[in-house]
């Protein structure tokens, strides 16, 4: 066996420090990749522990509320009405907060899995909008606020104007716009709500005159793997699940959602869906329900 030269071992033990030092940095890059995960991981864990006891108040608590102003309605004196009524509107309001948030929750169960898919219809936007707002009309009416709604849509022939879109979606991302608009408003403001129409695109933007939201917290809000501060941890009524919801809706739809807000100035969020190119034969007024043309029937 031949024996290296000065120069060839120093080239051999060159080559070794070279390699033995790329192994090193790639272990460095897998270890700081796995911290990562973990941290995400523990994340992840809190999070998880933290939405299970704020969903279980969501919906133990208004359980609780309706029962227990039923079962004193059933005291109450035939004469006082005037208790009755109070009670009653406390009940539809329980009710009212329950059913929403038992369908973000749903509609988040159906995204984790993965089973949630478009389902496109012909959707009169104008009446679709304003059920929602009345859906709103009582909460906003506790704190006197005005629900403007501006539809700055020409329908050709002055016929109803419809939009290719998935209905039941679009109603719960504006449910949930809505929903917060009128939580973090101040009393006796407006709250703007205006549709229009720019090329193929749906534009529909809804402003409040409220808290608004900080520059930092504005980066946060549609993650639901993010722990906010306790000035906007509330703002999904408590388990920060509509606007995360909406975001993942919006990806499906090819849609975009935009903010514009400044702390006690109010916020102004505005989503950009673009309509479905295709035939449709389904049309849809309210997000719930939906029929088919007279011609394509017969």
């Amino acid at each position: 066996m031949s024996r290296l030269t000065d120069e060839e071992l120093i080239e051999e033990l060159r080559n070794r420090f070279i390699k033995n030092r790329e192994t090193v940095e790639e272990l460095q890059v897998l270890n700081r990749e796995l911290r990562v995960v973990n941290k995400k991981l523990e994340e992840s864990e809190a999070l998880k522990s933290h939405f299970i006891s704020n969903i279980t108040n969501e919906i133990i608590n208004p359980f609780t509320s309706i029962m227990g102003l039923a079962k004193h309605i059933l005291t109450v004196k035939k004469e006082d009405w005037k208790t009755v009524i109070s009670m009653v509107a406390l009940i539809h309001s329980e009710a009212f907060n329950l059913d929403f948030q038992l369908r973000n929750i749903f509609v988040a169960a159906k995204i984790e899995a993965g089973e949630i898919s478009p389902e496109i219809l012909n959707v009169d936007i104008k009446t679709l909008i304003n059920n929602i707002i009345e859906s709103f009309r009582i909460e906003a009416k506790k704190k006197q606020l005005e629900l403007v709604f501006d539809f700055d849509i020409q329908p050709i022939n002055g016929g109803v104007f419809y939009f290719k879109t998935d209905p039941e979606k679009l109603k719960l991302v504006i449910s949930n716009l809505l929903s917060n608009a009128v939580k973090f408003s101040i009393e006796r403001h407006n709250i703007d709500i205006k549709a229009t129409i720019e090329g193929k695109n749906l534009i529909v933007s809804i402003e409040d005159y409220g808290i608004g939201i900080s520059e930092d917290n504005q980066k946060k809000i549609f993650d639901r793997f993010k722990r906010l501060d306790s000035g906007i941890n509330s703002l999904n009524r408590g388990h920060g699940l509509g606007l995360s919801i909406n975001k993942a809706i919006l990806d499906q739809l090819n849609g975009t959602i935009d903010i514009q807000s400044e702390l006690g100035k109010g916020s102004c969020f505005t989503i950009t869906i673009p309509e479905v190119q295709a035939d449709i034969a389904g049309f849809s007024t309210d997000g719930n329900e939906f029929l088919f043309d007279e011609e394509e029937i017969f």
